[in-house]
Formats: C-alpha cells, sequence, structure tokens
C-alpha cells in the first residue's frame, strides 16, 4: 500500500486478554465490544482510512462480515505496538493512531488531538486526562503519568502538554505531607497513542524493557530506550473495559451518548 498523507487508524486486537479473556467478542448493546468500536471510529473520522490488526481469524471474520479492512498479524506478537509495526508494513502510512479496542467511546477530539502533536513533531505521543478521585488514583487498573514541563523545540510553556517522565501502575506522584488527598499533579494515562513511522518502525528491534516486564506497560520501552513521548491533556475521559466489572459503566455511557445523539 502507498504512503498516505492523512494518518491511518490502526486498531490492535487480540482475544488473549488475561483480564477479561475473549473480551473484544463480548456482547455489548446486542453486538461484540469490537464492532461498536470500530462504528464509533467510522463515525469519529470517516475520511481517515481505518484498519484492524488481529492476532486470530475468529476475530478477523467478525470484522470483515461487517466491512472492515482487517490485517492479520502474528498472534503471539508481545504487545499492540510491536503488532501496529507489523501492520504498517503493510499499511505504509507516514503517521499512526493507534486506537484501543475496548473503547468505543473515543471522541473525535482526541484522535485530532494526537494528529495535532504529531504534526507538531513529536515521534510519539499520547493523551491524558486528570484524575478526579483518590479511588481511580489508587486503582492499578488505571495507569498513571508524570508529565515535565510543557516545553518543546524551542517554544514556550505549553500548560496542555508535556513530556512523559514515567508511567506506572502505582499511584504517582505520592503526595508524602498528604496521603489522603488526590495530588495536583496527577495524570491519568488514556490509552491511544500517535506514532510517526520512523519511531513504530524502530520499536520492535528494541529488546523489551526491565520496567516495561515489571509494569507490563509497552510505552516504558519507548522511554527506557532514549526517545520522547509527548502528552496532551484532554477534559474528555474515555470509558474502558479491562475487567468484566468495568461493562456495566461503559453501558450506561454508551446509553446517555445514544441520548444525547437523538436529542441533537
Amino acid at each position: 500500500m502507498k504512503a498516505m498523507r492523512k494518518p491511518a487508524v490502526v486498531v490492535p486486537a487480540r482475544l488473549g486478554s488475561q483480564r477479561f479473556p475473549r473480551k473484544l467478542l463480548y456482547p455489548v448493546q446486542g453486538e461484540p465490544l469490537i464492532l461498536c468500536t470500530a462504528r464509533n471510529l467510522s463515525r469519529a473520522v470517516p475520511d481517515w482510512p481505518l484498519y484492524f490488526a488481529v492476532g486470530e481469524e475468529e476475530l478477523a471474520d467478525v470484522l470483515r462480515k461487517a466491512g472492515y479492512e482487517v490485517l492479520l498479524t502474528d498472534p503471539h506478537l508481545p504487545s499492540g505496538t510491536d503488532r501496529l509495526a507489523a501492520a504498517n508494513k503493510v499499511i505504509g502510512a507516514d503517521w499512526v493512531i493507534n486506537a484501543q479496542a475496548d473503547e468505543p467511546l473515543l471522541q473525535e477530539s482526541h484522535l485530532r488531538q494526537l494528529w495535532q502533536l504529531l504534526q507538531q513533531g513529536a515521534e510519539m505521543a499520547t493523551l491524558a486526562s486528570r484524575f478526579q478521585s483518590l479511588g481511580e488514583f489508587r486503582d492499578p487498573n488505571k495507569v498513571k503519568v508524570v508529565l515535565a514541563a510543557g516545553e518543546r523545540k524551542g517554544q514556550g510553556a505549553d500548560p496542555d502538554t508535556g513530556r512523559a517522565l514515567y508511567f506506572s501502575r502505582a499511584p504517582i506522584p505520592f503526595f508524602r505531607d498528604k496521603t489522603e488527598t488526590l495530588p495536583p499533579l496527577a495524570f491519568w494515562h488514556l490509552g491511544l497513542y500517535g506514532y510517526a513511522a520512523g519511531l513504530l518502525d524502530a520499536f520492535p528491534g528494541w529488546p523489551k524493557g526491565r520496567l516495561e516486564e515489571l509494569e507490563r506497560l509497552e510505552q516504558l520501552r519507548v522511554l527506557e530506550n532514549g526517545r520522547e513521548i509527548l502528552v496532551g491533556i484532554t477534559r474528555h475521559r474515555t470509558v474502558g473495559v479491562d475487567v468484566m466489572d468495568d461493562l456495566p459503566a461503559l453501558e450506561q455511557a454508551m446509553a446517555a451518548t445514544g441520548r444525547d445523539e437523538q436529542g441533537t
């Protein structure tokens, strides 16, 4: 495939989730979760090419029957970013936006904010939002990111962006003097990314990082290899599915979104 000037949206997907096996085929509002995500992305950015990089024929079959473009990738690839890199060898996009298969409520603003960060020169970009409760902050399924001040390439400080210093499942930064208070710099990392093709090409050649292995967070491989990740701050949260207990909140949010669309 020829390289394109618009970013390609690529969704890595596999059935082998440890915390919620086969969740992408679990029915949500009457259809598999993966199709809820596919339809939402098609509505959000209809002018951007959309691909699904999947590890199993069973997932591929569901998506193909619904009319989506699918690339089969090695089911044993160690991370979603490795799966994206394999897919982009076929797609040939200059920029890739990685949407999560288990987040069917991503907004157009999320995707376009990532695209803007890539256009500003970021090799890799992601988004974060402020935590709203201490309970969320302490949840190991909600990844935290600590940021440096928002300066890039000689530009002034930007309160809406920052360079990632570290990602963790632990509650960081630790508020030493007020341990029962949410720290003012507590950011929830939203699990979607933008990549320039060069970084995506390099990623599979880097050995798994020691911190990546400990935290089970593939983005740490990028930091451990001395590359930067630019983080944009958004007020708009996403609703993902890490475990089965997350489904009621997702279904409630999807129902509310449907009511809002009918009212406009």
